[in-house]
């Protein structure tokens, strides 16, 4: 991970173009202006700054994948992700999918979707699924996070430390699968807090995952899907 400094953000400043933040990585500039924001792969990057702020930089990003955004009460977080990243993600996704089609269960998945609760949360899981509630957002073009449910399961890739399970909390997401250091944690909500487990949709998922994981790095992802498809009893 290329952890920039902690800098303060002001929208006034940054409207009137009077301010930019500008830190130098190596040979790779970090720069955010009302004209362009721009990150080096990798990089996470703490900013200072209020819901206004995160509200000014979300427009701004609003039509682009990277980097990402992230609200918490007083900062703000970007992140560019890796390569490897969006690839981890695409698979994981897949295999939830791979999964939930074997037990014939319908669900509504998003990728890209921004889950914010103003002037508490904004974050950007990399795929949400709606399972259980799946019937709760079918035609939807916007939800509302406030009075709409959660989705049922979130998921996120964390290549550079920028994912922490606590900012799920707000939302009450039942369940959420992170991968790091190509290892799966899937986390479960139980009253107030989220506890390390197994997941509640189907058995043995974390050897499912690593053995997908590990044969991703000779193999297509759709040769892994294949494979998956193939490996599972037939019902």
């Amino acid at each position: 991970m290329r952890c920039l400094a902690t800098s303060r953000f002001s929208t006034r400043g940054y409207a009137n173009a009077s301010t930019a933040i500008s830190t130098m990585q190596g040979n790779m500039d970090t720069v955010i202006t009302p004209e362009k924001i721009e990150l080096p792969p990798g990089a996470v990057l703490k900013l200072l700054g209020n819901w206004q702020d995160y509200q000014v930089l979300s427009q701004q990003l609003s039509n682009r994948s990277s980097p990402r955004i992230k609200y918490r009460p007083g900062e703000i977080l970007l992140m560019a992700p890796l390569p490897e990243h969006g690839r981890d993600a695409s698979l994981l996704a897949d295999i939830a999918k791979v999964l939930l089609d074997h037990l014939n269960r319908i669900y509504e998945s998003f990728t890209p979707i921004t889950m914010s609760l103003p002037e508490i949360s904004g974050i950007e899981p990399d795929y949400s699924f709606y399972i259980e509630n799946c019937r709760a957002v079918v035609g939807k073009k916007r939800i509302d996070w406030e009075s709409d449910p959660p989705p049922d399961l979130a998921i996120e890739i964390d290549v550079t430390s920028y994912t922490d399970i606590n900012d799920y909390l707000p939302y009450r997401v039942p369940e959420v699968w992170i991968l790091k250091s190509n290892g799966l944690l899937i986390y479960r909500l139980q009253a107030e807090s989220y506890v390390l487990t197994e997941s509640s949709y189907y058995p043995n998922v974390k050897e499912i995952v690593q053995q997908c994981l590990q044969m991703s790095n000779e193999q297509s992802t759709s040769e892994v899907i294949r494979w998956l498809k193939n490996f599972l009893p037939r019902q």
